[in-house]
């Protein structure tokens, strides 16, 4: 028979139990997802795209900084220009240097309509050296199918200016190089009805097999069915389950949030340029004994002067000499086993190696089969 104190202290006792548990259980959950990613981030969904589109233009309204008279399709422009509005032109009369070709970039999500802003970037085509205070003139924007989908126009805001002299010349940041914030209109819309489509795509930016998979088996779990299947290591085909057929966007942003874990493979990415080396937190090394060290040589060449004596009759010649020089750095041989990142970078460091260094002893390491990663070189 129980007393009541001691059922309280059991209750007590169970309760902490519990808390503890859900505490640990929390830790575990906030250590797993610490390097979680969204599926939005990873991947990205069919249909769901920007358009590139591009034209052709002229910028009028340069302080003398446009294009010169040798650009021939500049001069050709402003005339064909003017010729629509009616005035007729003699092209040996043009004197294009407030204007300057361009040409005219612009992305339009797949949800654009018509009327819809678009951010434009204008580009100097010819020897303009600046667009600064320029003006764009209505330029039609195309698809890749030829199609027109948008005008653009407006005043061009450049991030930067020059500043030239006789003798000296500033420049801050690039000036040939401008935007026209929200200067395109969309006239038509891409032919798309993403509530009608009866199953949708993932294409993974990174394509992994344990990736892939460990998404398929995330969205299954969410939707409480096999709705997701993995066509290949970096799509899924997912179908629309009954409750969201016609109103796929609430399923989107459900799905899109998702977190999980990306794996990938150990690789390792080298920049010769810049001196740069990238290491995967995956990448293992057997046991290996590394030595790396420079051999300097120096050679000088002196011109001496030879000088005769005094009423000796001889003339005066040049004689040359050599001193040679040569220094070895002196490097033990280091042993390294790195079982972790840290450890082989630690490794590394121990050598006094610089990232020039390294990049050789990296290659050397993988033509001896002791580094265990992907070595890729950009």
């Amino acid at each position: 028979m129980k007393t009541a104190g001691g059922t309280r202290t059991a209750n007590k006792g169970a309760a902490w139990i519990a808390g503890l548990l859900i505490l640990t259980l929390g830790l575990i959950g906030f250590a797993r997802d610490a390097f979680a990613v969204r599926i939005k981030d990873i991947a990205s969904f069919s249909g769901v795209r920007d358009n590139q589109l591009v034209g052709y233009g002229l910028v009028v309204g340069l302080s003398g900084t446009g294009d010169k008279k040798d650009a021939a399709f500049t001069m050709r422009s402003m005339v064909n220009m003017l010729e629509k509005m009616g005035v007729q032109v003699d092209l040996k009369q043009m004197k294009p240097k407030n204007v300057a070709s361009v040409m005219v970039t612009a992305r339009m999500p797949v949800s654009a309509k018509p009327g819809s802003r678009l951010d434009v970037t204008v580009s100097s085509l010819g020897d303009s050296t600046s667009l600064l205070g320029g003006v764009l003139i209505q330029t039609p924007l195309k698809g890749v199918d030829g199609k027109i989908y948008a005008l653009a126009q407006g005043a061009l805001a450049v991030g930067g200016f020059t500043l030239t002299g006789n003798q000296a010349q500033a420049q801050k940041n690039i000036t040939t190089v401008a935007q026209v914030p929200g200067g395109g209109i969309v006239e038509r819309s891409v032919p798309f009805e993403f509530n009608s489509m009866d199953h949708l795509t993932l294409s993974m930016h990174a394509p992994d097999f344990s990736t892939t998979n460990q998404v398929v088996e995330r969205i299954n779990t969410a939707l409480g069915g096999n709705f997701a299947v993995a066509q290949d290591v970096g799509s899924i085909r997912m179908a629309i389950p009954s409750d969201f057929k016609g109103n796929i966007v609430p399923l989107m942003a459900s799905l899109e949030n998702i977190e999980i874990i990306p794996d990938s493979a150990a690789k390792v990415v080298v920049d010769e340029k810049t001196g740069t080396i990238i290491l995967g937190r995956d990448v293992r090394i057997t046991r290996v004994a590394v030595a790396h060290g420079n051999l300097q040589v120096m050679v000088q060449e002196n011109l001496d002067v030879s000088q005769p004596g005094m009423f000796s009759g001889g003339g005066t010649v040049v004689t040359p000499s050599t001193d040679l020089a040569s220094r070895e750095e002196e490097r033990r041989l280091n042993i390294m086993e790195g079982a972790t990142l840290q450890e082989l970078v630690d490794g590394l460091n121990a050598v006094g190696a610089t990232p020039r260094d390294l990049i050789s002893i990296l290659r050397a390491m993988k033509a001896a089969g002791a580094l265990h990663a992907q070595l890729e070189v950009i």
